[in-house]
């Protein structure tokens, strides 16, 4: 199977048990964030960046005026075919869907949008700031973007684990890559700074604190929102064949002596940054601003374009199937670890 055809299927299963497995417990919770105190203009146009199954498309179409459009894009066609399933069944219309990543940059207009949002989207593009400096360019002067983040901290048990088990068997060069890694989930203060840098006022984050609960290290490793999300990452981390192998053994083992029969807890910090977009100084005394004129050659309103071949490939896709030997059923736990 090629590494397209390995990535479309991973999309399809996650498609299949996102809303039930992941959502309720991940998605849900940052995008309550997004969606408290959200005020829709009255007339407009609205795009869902990183849209997924439809949440929050849905909650945003609820609160839609007749006067608003609603444009959704995702990178899977496969999370997209949910969405348009539950749009549907609201009986609402002015839902346009795209099959489109939102890295490296956005295919519509400058000064397009009313309101961006993006619920937990930034942290997969390869450069959020330029990712959210992005959303900001497509949003119209005094339009509002809205994003939802896990901020520094997130993992944090997980990470302790990971760094003591590299440090105690002298893996100095896998624990510069692991130190790299934690700062995908970046301090609230550096995120204030990409929203000056992108051209957001009267801008703020907020964030709230919560945690998951896992009965093992097994039902950590096999839950859906770790083995969907992180996972290959961290196995990235620690390199390839045996090496990545031991590593893990040493994970798992850890969490369990530590943790026992008590619930291996994680800490997840949650960030949702709002603000708004400036007006040049030569408008801001007035108020006034100059006519927004939509690109012609980008149809934002009517199409439905299937751009799956486009989507880039992740390296780390190479590491979504590759099986933990530490929780693989039967097998012993090699002899070389006791040395």
């Amino acid at each position: 199977m090629s590494r397209q055809s390995k990535r479309t299927h991973k999309y399809e299963k996650l498609a299949r048990i996102y809303d039930k497995e992941i959502l309720p417990i991940w998605s849900h919770r940052f995008g309550r964030m997004l969606l408290r105190g959200l005020e829709m203009p009255e007339k407009g146009q609205v795009l869902d960046v990183a849209c997924g199954t439809g949440y929050p498309a849905v909650e945003l179409l609820r609160r839609m005026g007749d006067g608003c459009r609603l444009i959704a894009i995702d990178a899977s066609s496969a999370m997209l075919d949910v969405a348009r399933k539950k749009i549907a069944e609201t009986g609402k219309k002015g839902v346009f869907f795209r099959t489109e990543a939102a890295h490296p940059r956005l295919s519509f207009a400058d000064d397009v949008y009313d309101l961006v949002v993006c619920n937990l989207g930034l942290t997969e593009m390869d450069d959020p700031a330029s990712a959210l400096a992005d959303l900001v360019r497509v949003t119209r002067q005094g339009g509002e973007v809205r994003c939802t983040l896990p901020l520094e901290g997130t993992f944090q048990e997980f990470f302790d684990i990971y760094r003591e088990v590299l440090v105690k068997h002298d893996k100095h060069e896998t624990l510069e890559h692991l130190e790299e890694h934690v700062k995908i989930y970046p301090p609230a203060e550096q995120v204030e700074g990409w929203m000056r840098d992108a051209g957001l006022g009267v801008a703020r984050v907020e964030i709230e604190e919560f945690t998951l609960l896992f009965r093992s290290s097994r039902e950590f490793f096999f839950a859906p929102v770790i083995e969907y999300g992180a996972l290959a990452s961290w196995k990235r981390i620690a390199g390839k064949g045996q090496e990545l192998q031991d590593i893990f053994w040493y994970i798992k083992e850890s969490i369990d002596a530590y943790f026992g029969d008590r619930a291996f807890e994680i800490t997840i910090k949650a960030g949702c940054l709002i603000g708004l977009k400036g007006f040049p100084e030569d408008e801001q005394a007035t108020g006034k601003m100059d006519p927004i004129v939509i690109d012609d050659d980008i149809d934002i309103i009517t199409s439905e374009i299937d751009l799956a071949e486009d989507i880039p490939i992740s390296v780390d896709d190479d590491y979504q199937d590759v099986e933990l030997d530490a929780f693989v059923e039967g097998r012993e736990r090699p002899e070389h670890l006791d040395d």
